[in-house]
């Protein structure tokens, strides 16, 4: 499929009445890897592609964000979904040039959302809805419209208020955001009280403690994904290995080593 029939796709899933998984792959490897194992989307990691270049969250630039979203589009035909962070604002033609490049790139959707990594809080309510009001007006003017999603991220910085997720969740969705998102939450009477009040498709972080997915389901998300959840696992599962090799000076590792099978099947082979 073409960009434009991937974003097609996109809006497909979240109009239909079931819970989708949108697992995130960190480089070309795990992307092919994932749509393999039955994906129907997938989505970038701010944090999981960080790490592959050696830097930490939220220090990615926009050209690299860019050129890795052009990798990640070439490698399935699956929908991708980018987490841009907070689209940019201060990179030359700010949140609407963002959006318009992850386009060129082949993103089905992209987030944007209220944390600010430079001051490490959150922005303010009115200033991230207009945001969002010039990322869906990008977003929903190609001839293909990207799917927006607007992130409250309360929950993931310390700030546990329910009532203000909520409020800011709708400011979004009147701002143009088709998806939202509260990274955080695990409670499933909190989810679907979010659901049942913001009226638009709501994605759920997979965290280790968040409600088994048929729970999701019946709650009425419409989204899951792992953000950098699967990277993490991965970089732990290097970490163990890279120590039981320097400390016991042994590879029982390398048991787990993903099965050929499944890497030529991914691959091509």
């Amino acid at each position: 499929m073409d960009a434009g029939q991937r974003r097609a796709r996109f809006r497909e899933l979240h109009e239909r009445e079931q819970l989708f998984l949108m697992p995130n792959p960190w480089d070309a490897g795990s992307a092919r890897i994932l749509a393999a194992a039955g994906s129907e989307a997938l989505a970038t990691t701010s944090a999981g592609f960080a790490w592959t270049l050696g830097k930490d969250d939220q220090q990615v630039t926009r050209d690299e964000l860019v050129a890795h979203v052009d990798a990640l589009s070439a490698v399935t035909d699956l929908p991708l979904n980018v987490d841009s962070e907070r689209c940019y604002p201060d990179e030359p033609g700010g949140v609407a040039e963002t959006v318009k490049l992850l386009a060129e790139a082949g993103a089905a959707g992209c987030s944007i959302e209220d944390y600010d990594s430079a001051t490490r809080t959150i922005d303010d309510v009115g200033l991230a809805a207009e945001r969002v009001a010039i990322a869906a007006e990008a977003a929903h003017g190609l001839d293909e419209p990207m799917v927006l999603t607007g992130r409250a991220e309360n929950h993931i910085r310390g700030v546990d208020d329910l009532d203000d997720t909520i409020a800011r969740l709708i400011a979004y969705r009147d701002a143009g955001a088709d998806c939202v998102y509260a990274p955080g939450l695990t409670d499933i009477d909190q989810i679907r009280t979010v659901v049942e009040a913001v009226g638009v498709p709501v994605n759920v972080l997979a965290l280790a403690t968040a409600p088994p997915i048929p729970q999701l389901a019946a709650a009425g998300v419409r989204r899951v994904s792992t953000g950098s959840l699967l990277a993490g696992a991965a970089y732990g599962a290097l970490h163990t290995a890279a120590q039981e090799l320097a400390d016991a000076g042994t590879s029982n590792y390398a048991v787990r080593h993903i099965p050929r099978a499944v890497l030529q099947d991914a691959l091509g082979r």
